[in-house]
């Protein structure tokens, strides 16, 4: 898949975004563009913002001279203003030409763009490694039209800003979690004036130094009454936009292993989106009813794999002005890929499960055979537009292993066909990560004990020899699973009257065959025993061929 191409499935638009460094994701409803800051990091490099349309599709991309970090629109959405490292860049959003640019001061760990009161505030701080910017004095400066100023007001630490129509003359400020700043704060300011007026502040320690903020993203709700806080260390935090006080009603808890990393309000005031990091089939994204009070069970995402990324990044949620449509960034585990996923949330999301357990076949598994893995997943709802997918992972004395993806039936069934590597215990853990209208299903296991491959030896003997001849006895050794090895020797013994001894072992060719030579030295029975003693993955086996020896 090229840079450019975005793949539909089952639960939204995805396209893998051709860049190792995020910073900011705007969106642009008057044009339908969605602007993604790729910030890259060291002074020399050329920061880039690549461009794509409501569908997915690259359609442009703006690269400056300077790394570059923050985004905003112009109230018309006729400007994109592009965080530089000495500077503020515009672009012309109907044609994506440069249209301008306002010196500032110089900000290498980037910055923060925000609209307020009629002006840009932006953030400004300086250090000598990107390692010292998270601790690192940050102050928050404003353009207005041609002129430059300094506020005044730093914290220590990185700032975020959040601002926007429904905020009227208020910039919303809150300070980034650090080593020196164990108790952020969050603020507002009053940007109405000539100077910003600080307002409402609020830390969230409590006496004992227990509880602080650990801020990864800030909305405003539409009507400009709410503040949604994206605490990794607390959730998503619903305050009054005015004091900064608690709302009355919370947000229910993240699921359980999930950690806030985003939050943004639908444009039509209808939805709430809820960004995390978390593993498995638990969400990484919830959308739900932007009022509290309403129980309506959230939309929820789980992002695992190599096609979506596996959690949303910091400040990475914007929506469309009417509401339509949700743009998320994910990222890798590593947070060197990403990803760009536009999702329509649908009227309603359904529950899946998984039901009547997991079975295996065959009924012994060995190593290096197919095992399948049978189970059935139940949706509730209406049948899915597309066929779903279960993932599966297998853990052994090895590690853990991921295994191919198998489809669901209309019936529900699936199979997951896995051929085990070593002899012992292999647990199976199935996940089913949900869909546009289905939430995941809670994930169910079985572990499989798996034995040596069987081996077998057959052999081919005369029924009738004369003593004081030759006697040749053929074989072939096969077994099941991974082919034998080379080098193979086996074990041969004779049993007659006189008692039983060893022979000289069988070699056995790369066909797995044999054979075996011996001088008949007495009358009667002679009983041949040719043994193969195994190996790590196949189990040993043994035969006889009886000859009667005559004068």
């Amino acid at each position: 898949m090229t840079a450019g191409d975005a793949t539909a499935g089952p639960g939204d638009i995805v396209a893998k975004l051709p860049i190792s460094s995020y910073s900011a994701l705007a969106v642009d409803s008057v044009h339908q563009r969605v602007y993604v800051a790729d910030k890259r990091w060291y002074a020399s490099d050329k920061g880039q913002v690549l461009v794509y349309d409501f569908e997915g599709r690259r359609v442009a991309t703006l690269t400056s001279t300077q790394p570059v970090s923050g985004l905003a629109l112009s109230a018309d959405s006729a400007t994109l203003y592009v965080g530089e490292r000495t500077g503020v860049a515009a672009y012309d959003t109907t044609t994506h030409q440069p249209a301008g640019r306002t010196p500032a001061y110089e900000a290498n760990c980037g910055r923060e763009l925000a609209f307020s009161g009629g002006r840009q505030w932006l953030t400004r701080g300086n250090a000598t490694y990107e390692s010292e910017c998270a601790y690192a004095a940050h102050g928050l400066d404003s353009i207005n039209g041609s002129a430059y100023d300094v506020s005044g007001w730093s914290v220590t630490g990185r700032m975020l800003l959040e601002a926007g129509p429904a905020a009227g003359n208020r910039l919303f400020m809150g300070q980034a979690r650090n080593e020196k700043a164990l108790d952020p704060a969050l603020t507002s300011f009053d940007t109405g004036g000539e100077t910003p007026v600080r307002g409402a502040s609020r830390r969230f320690a409590d006496t004992e130094g227990k509880g602080g903020l650990d801020l990864k993203d800030l909305a405003v709700s539409p009507d400009g009454r709410r503040l949604a806080v994206a605490d990794a260390a607390h959730g998503t935090r619903l305050l009054d936009a005015g004091d900064l006080s608690d709302a009355p009603v919370p947000y229910q808890p993240l699921p359980e292993g999930a950690v806030a990393s985003a939050v943004a309000f639908g444009g039509d005031g209808k939805y709430v989106a809820r960004g995390a990091s978390a593993s498995g089939s638990t969400p990484d994204l919830l959308i739900q009813p932007a009022d509290p009070a309403d129980g309506t069970t959230a939309l929820e995402f789980a992002y695992e794999g190599d096609l979506d990324g596996n959690r949303v990044v910091p400040r990475g949620l914007e929506w469309s002005a009417d509401g339509s449509r949700l743009f998320a960034v994910t990222t890798n585990a590593a947070g060197s890929a990403f990803w760009l996923h536009i999702v329509r949330p649908p009227a309603a999301q359904y529950d899946a499960r998984f039901t009547g357990g997991l079975t295996s076949t065959p009924g012994q598994a060995v190593v290096g055979e197919p095992v399948g893995i049978r189970g059935r997943l139940e949706l509730d709802g209406p049948a899915p537009a597309e066929p779903v997918r279960v993932t599966a992972v297998r853990t052994d004395a090895d590690g853990t292993r991921k295994l191919a993806a198998a489809e669901v039936a209309a019936d529900g069934t699936f199979t997951v066909l896995d051929v085990p590597a070593r002899v012992g215990e292999s647990t199976y853990t199935l996940s089913f990560l949900g869909d546009l209208t289905h939430r995941p299903a809670e994930d169910v296991a079985l572990t499989v004990s798996v034995a040596k491959a069987p081996s077998a030896i057959t052999l081919t003997a005369p029924a009738e020899a004369v003593k004081g001849d030759n006697l040749e006895i053929t074989g072939k050794l096969t077994a099941q699973g991974r082919p034998l090895p080379a080098g193979i020797t086996l074990a041969v013994q004779r049993t007659d009257r006189q008692g039983t001894g060893a022979l000289t072992s069988a070699a056995v060719a790369a066909d797995g065959t044999f054979r075996i030579n011996d001088l008949a030295r007495v009358r009667g029975q002679v009983t041949y025993t040719v043994s193969y003693a195994g190996d790590d993955v196949h189990a040993a086996s043994t035969a006889e061929a009886t000859v009667r020896v005559r004068r």
